[in-house]
């Protein structure tokens, strides 16, 4: 229930001075969320790395055709009239895939550090920008902290059981594909140049996920900020996940491959949705409403 008692499916906002209820359309954060997006952004590394490097399509094409598809299911959830979470959640793989090849494509080239030994190339058109971790890292950084000033200068709330409007929604959308590829970037530096590996840089970033939970319970620290650095850092803790599961024993990764991998997690995703979708449905028939909004 809300601060005035309304049901959890609608949240009230001030609309030219007057009150209204209006459907959500974004998952209230629970640790089931949080499995969620674990499960969906160590799904983008290895879907990611899938089509751009196992099946060598390479990440400036690969980059064109997330992107599309990202831009595609925006579309379905921005026209949404509620929460769906088969739309939210297919909507934050496609950014998480998405932001795998933008980041590779930012930070690395045609290296043979990037190349399978004997190759000189991975698929076609440029093999990627070659800014290396650190300066990718700055430049996503600042996109991002752009993206959060006009965010605030829009007026719009940033929490996001309160993102009712489309403008609200659209920013929100934008700084998760800027925080996903960003996430990648700092994925790939703990296990590529940190030197500890795709297992330490997992372990490395979950601590620091257990500390940012502890902080939740000092009032002090504002929990918004707390929830988009989480938000941020559970995608390297998706990189890391993801590489230490498919790539070679000799690199320190499981090698247990990119399609393998990938169809697990698919199955263990799309589980998750059915059963939040499943809630979703329970709940709905508990209260008799369906879709309709008390007046």
């Amino acid at each position: 229930m809300g601060q005035l008692g309304q049901p959890e499916f609608l949240t009230e906002v001030d609309n030219a001075s007057e009150r209204r209820y209006v459907m959500k359309k974004l998952p209230e954060v629970t640790p089931a969320f949080w499995t969620m997006k674990i499960a969906a952004t160590t799904l983008g590394e290895t879907a990611g790395d899938l089509f751009s490097q196992t099946l060598r399509l390479g990440y400036f094409l690969t980059t064109i055709a997330l992107f599309l598809v990202f831009v595609l299911t925006l579309v379905v959830q921005l026209r949404s009239k509620r929460y769906n979470p088969f739309f939210y959640w297919t909507v934050i793989l496609s950014t998480s895939m998405a932001g795998t090849t933008m980041s590779d494509f930012m930070n690395r080239d045609a290296g043979a550090e990037y190349l399978t030994a004997g190759t000189t190339s991975l698929g076609w058109g440029p093999q990627g920008l070659g800014l290396g971790y650190p300066a990718g890292a700055a430049i996503l950084i600042s996109l991002l902290i752009a993206v959060f000033i006009v965010w605030k200068l829009t007026g719009q709330t940033f929490v996001i059981r309160d993102i009712v409007t489309f403008r609200g929604e659209a920013l929100f959308w934008s700084a998760i594909l800027v925080s996903n590829t960003l996430g990648t970037s700092m994925g790939d530096f703990l296990s590529d140049s940190s030197g500890l590996g795709y297992a330490g840089g997992a372990l490395l970033v979950t601590a620091l996920l257990a500390v940012l939970a502890a902080l939740m319970r000092v009032p002090a620290v504002p929990n918004v900020a707390l929830f988009w650095i989480a938000f941020v850092l559970t995608r390297p803790l998706g990189a890391t996940a993801g590489d230490f599961l498919t790539k070679p024993a000799a690199k320190g990764g499981l090698d247990l491959g990119t399609p393998g991998s990938s169809a697990v997690l698919l199955v263990a995703l799309l589980g998750l949705m059915a059963y939040a979708h499943a809630r979703e449905r329970k709940s709905a028939a508990a209260r008799g409403e369906g879709d309709a909004q008390p007046s």
